[in-house]
């Protein structure tokens, strides 16, 4: 929102008489719902994939000629502009209950920190890029700051979940028969991947992942992201410049995430 264009209009209306705090409130809602009117979110072709063509045309249709969403969407919270890992949790991956449910649980089995920080970043592509292949998207998200050893876990903790290893206690999930019936089989790429996992040196991490997943759905839980402060200060290594901007390799995914609905 132009906020100077803002001002200017409501001290026009308020020039003979001082508004009131609830007309000032009124005046800002008018203001922001007129201009989400004027700027239209066009959808990622990806999220368009299967649909019915006449209706994605008459969708494009309805939006022709009007302006399309660039920059701070009023929809989402306002990032800082040197955005941290923290708020990223608060403004775009919150609720995150899930991995924080996650990193608690392995923090009280007494996992080391680098295996905590797993746990807390585990599905952050879920929580901001995709689903399909959410662990190469989220190791990829984080890679150039964290260890290969995390990076390498959430990568692979993907495969891993589909195959059981009773010997640390981890079974199939449950809830995959309700998600995908029991005959399911994954893709050949999934099981070729944990096969590798299986020999590799930081097996243990990826799996820990996959143990510390299962038990970290409870819906009273309100856990928060400060105990893990300190952790993710000794291990992630926050760019000065803020996510986002400090010319990394993947600095473009964190912008993306910043501005989700940009339309270009």
């Amino acid at each position: 929102m132009n906020r100077r264009k803002f001002l200017t209009a409501v001290g026009a209306v308020g020039a003979t008489r001082a508004l009131t705090i609830s007309e000032h409130a009124e005046a800002l809602e008018k203001k922001m719902i007129a201009e989400l009117d004027e700027r239209t979110v066009v959808r990622s072709r990806l999220c368009s994939f299967g649909r019915d063509p006449e209706e994605l045309a008459s969708e494009r249709a309805k939006v022709q000629g009007k302006l399309k969403q660039m920059g701070d969407d009023p929809h989402l919270p306002r990032m800082p502009q040197n955005p941290t890992l923290g708020d990223f949790f608060d403004n775009r991956f919150a609720p995150a209950n899930h991995l924080l449910q996650s990193a608690t649980h392995a923090a009280k089995a007494g996992q080391d920190e680098e295996t905590v920080l797993a746990c807390l970043l585990h599905d952050v592509g879920v929580f901001s890029i995709a689903r399909s292949d959410h662990g190469y998207w989220g190791a990829q998200l984080v890679e150039p700051y964290v260890s290969e050893r995390v990076s390498w876990a959430i990568r692979y903790h993907q495969a891993l979940r589909f195959y059981p290893d009773l010997s640390v206690g981890y079974d199939y999930p449950e809830a995959y028969i309700r998600y995908f019936g029991k005959d399911y089989e994954p893709e050949p790429y999934v099981r070729k991947a944990a096969e590798y996992a299986k020999t590799h040196k930081w097996y243990m991490t990826a799996r820990h992942i996959t143990i510390h997943d299962i038990y970290s759905f409870d819906p009273d839980a309100r856990p928060t992201l400060e105990p893990f402060i300190d952790i993710i200060g000794r291990h992630f290594k926050q760019p000065k410049e803020g996510l986002g901007f400090d010319e990394s390799p993947v600095a473009h995914m964190w912008r993306t995430i910043i501005w989700p609905t940009n339309f270009l």
